[in-house]
């Protein structure tokens, strides 16, 4: 029998829980016998030089722990080099494609730290997009992470947390995978840092790096992973089912959609199992059945109320906007290396993926065949065949409502039978590429796994091969550093708190252009202030007509004068205004409990929209480096 053939079986990792065993996903590592030790003599004084040699045996001797540490230190350091553009200003560098997204996690770090320091309500704001608020449970506020955060946040600012989030996520990620598949799955560290380095550094988490640390940070995914297979074969199912809705209570503050992956995938996984060994879930359904129960209990009670704010209370919506719903993967996109890697190409990529944060597969052909050739060689495997065909029919839905080739339509994707389900309603397709990412990635540790427990003549000759097939595939989507652009600065007159003189309690600064989708730099000018003023509008998911539980857009209410003041930014064009649109604007900032109306002198195009706002309401003053209007006059309300 071949090592492939004996690999259906699990055994109890060595250092399990006591009352639970871990299952993994290979056989025990095959070890040598070593000499025993010689008994060591009592240590006496002595005045004899120690051999230089002997020292240096014993300091460089490779224990387990000095190599773990060694790998911790790896995903690090690929870590800051990835974010290093970033980390050399994070205040004044962003990605280079998109900026909303960052200032909108800003936001909400910001929001953290008035959560802890305020003990202000942490699912609900109205900080911006004033007076409606926004619905924060329902927008990924990232509370998991901004709340440890905020002594980062509070000494360096929000930019600073923003760019260390991002870093922990994927070295984070990586090391969590190693942990795991290291302990309890691979029980293999050549294995399991192979199979790490993947999960960690995939072209789908380095796209989403650019904008996304609540998709990267998964560090926590993999002990879900692992405590759900423990489940199976548990002795003490209800102290493992706490254990796991402790982990589903955490996650779902760092990013439900990831957490909704998970399950989803671990649901086809062992399914996929059980259809090929039915005699396994005579002894997994009892244990599993009562850990999910007690799962189900605690964490449906601690997230409870947080559910209910998200899908009831104020600003919730049903559903994504109609911009991301149909977002899906092109089938190209799988042989195509990703943009932020070594072999990547922007231009190659365009149209492949909806934008460049949502590359959600890209592997490229080499890596593409080589997980093909794995599940071929290693295909009598349970587990391989298990992995492979949860990985495949996530790949095939993250291609969306419609299936194309090189941006050519073929067929309707399965996705469109599927889209309109409670929760599904909610999820990007592309991103089930996440999925698929971590199923190839454990492939690859089951395949250096499987080459090292090789014998005879066989042996040399599968690691070699082995070791040639890892950096043929994984060189062309090595990762390389975020391509990153200058932002403008916050204005003085924020961070020298000029704006106190003019804004109070539940008044707002409005600024030109009015804070929208494509114009985030305000909700950055709050955030640097711990949100000690409030804006209206901003980037953010709410109801499409403002009634809780319609479908979702981005943005709250229609602003006309923010759409006339958004059009003169981007065609340096001054309109003529009439009567009715200065009557708008009037009653526009008087709905906002506007104090003041602020512009930034270096604005793109900030004459003409100097000279639009003076038409409707007056000349302006320069204060510092900003144009300012004082509209509390106009709007009834004092400072």
């Amino acid at each position: 029998m071949t090592p492939a053939e004996t690999r259906g079986a699990s055994t109890p990792a060595a250092d399990a829980p006591t009352g639970s065993r871990s299952v993994t996903l290979d056989p025990p590592p095959v070890t040598r016998r070593e000499p025993p030790a010689e008994p060591r003599e009592p240590a006496v004084p002595t005045t004899e030089p120690v051999a230089p040699a002997a020292r240096r045996r014993w300091r460089w001797r490779w224990t387990r722990r000095r190599i773990d540490l060694v790998v911790y230190a790896g995903f690090l350091l690929a870590a800051i080099w990835v974010t290093s553009g970033i980390w050399a200003d994070p205040a004044g560098r962003v990605a280079a494609l998109y900026s909303s997204d960052p200032a909108q996690v800003q936001f909400f770090l910001a929001h953290s730290v008035r959560v802890v320091l305020h003990g202000e309500f942490p699912f609900f704001t109205e900080q911006f997009n004033y007076p409606d608020g926004v619905n924060l449970m329902a927008n990924t506020a990232i509370l998991a992470l901004g709340i440890p955060m905020v002594p980062v946040t509070l000494l360096f600012g929000p930019a600073v947390s923003f760019v260390a989030l991002v870093t922990i996520g994927l070295a984070g990620t990586a090391a969590a995978w190693y942990r795991v598949l290291s302990r309890h799955l691979v029980r293999h560290r050549p294995a399991a840092a192979v199979g790490a380095w993947f999960c960690g550094f995939s072209p789908a988490m380095l796209s989403h790096a650019n904008w996304h640390p609540n998709i990267i940070s998964q560090f926590l995914l993999p002990f879900i992973v692992w405590r759900v297979l423990v489940l199976t074969r548990s002795a003490r199912p209800v102290r493992d089912g706490a254990l796991l809705a402790l982990l589903v209570v955490v996650q779902a503050f760092i990013n439900e959609e990831i957490l909704l992956f998970t399950a989803l995938a671990l649901g086809v996984f062992l399914l996929a199992v059980l259809v090929q060994q039915r005699e396994r879930w005579a002894a997994a359904w009892r244990p599993l059945g009562v850990g999910l129960a007690v799962c189900a209990v605690l964490a449906g009670a601690l997230l409870a109320y947080p559910l209910w704010v998200q899908f009831a209370g104020p600003m919730a919506y049903h559903g994504l906007s109609d911009a991301v719903r149909d977002y899906g993967n092109d089938i190209a996109a799988f042989v195509a290396p990703g943009s932020p890697t070594f072999g990547g190409n922007e231009r190659a990529n365009v149209n492949l993926a909806p934008n460049y944060s949502e590359e959600n597969a890209f592997f490229g052909w080499s890596l593409s065949l080589l997980a093909v050739g794995i599940v071929v060689w290693l295909r009598r495997d349970v587990m391989v065949r298990a992995l492979a065909a949860t990985g495949l029919f996530f790949a095939v839905l993250s291609l969306g409502e419609r299936i194309s080739w090189w941006d050519r339509d073929l067929a309707a994707g399965p996705w469109e039978l599927l889209v309109r389900l409670p929760l599904l309603d909610a999820v990007v397709p592309t991103r089930f590429g996440l999925i698929t990412s971590v199923t190839v990635a454990v492939l690859l540790a089951y395949a250096v796994r499987s080459a090292w427990v090789l014998r005879g003549v066989e042996r040399r000759t599968a690691r070699t091969l082995t070791a040639a097939g890892l950096v043929f595939a994984l060189l062309p989507i090595a990762p390389m550093p975020l391509r990153v652009t200058t932002r403008p600065p916050v204005p003085e007159f924020i961070t020298a708190d000029r704006w106190r003189q003019y804004v109070g309690p539940d008044q707002t600064l409005v600024s030109v252009p009015v804070p929208a989708m494509g114009n985030t730099d305000p909700m950055r000018w709050a955030a640097s202030t711990d949100l000690d003023f409030k804006i209206p509008g901003g980037y953010f998911l709410a109801p499409r007509n403002g009634v809780t539980g319609d479908p979702g857009r981005f943005g709250g209410r229609r602003s006309g004068i923010g759409e006339v003041l958004a059009d003169v930014a981007s065609t340096g064009r001054t309109p003529k205004l009439d009567d009715r649109q200065r009557r708008r604007f009037l009653d526009e900032l008087r709905h906002w409990n506007a104090a003041v109306v602020v512009l930034p002198v270096d604005e793109q195009n900030a004459e003409p929209l100097r000279r639009t706002v003076e038409q409707l309401v007056g000349p302006a003053r320069q204060e510092l480096d900003v144009w300012v209007w004082d509209v509390r006059t106009l709007t009834g309300r004092s400072a």
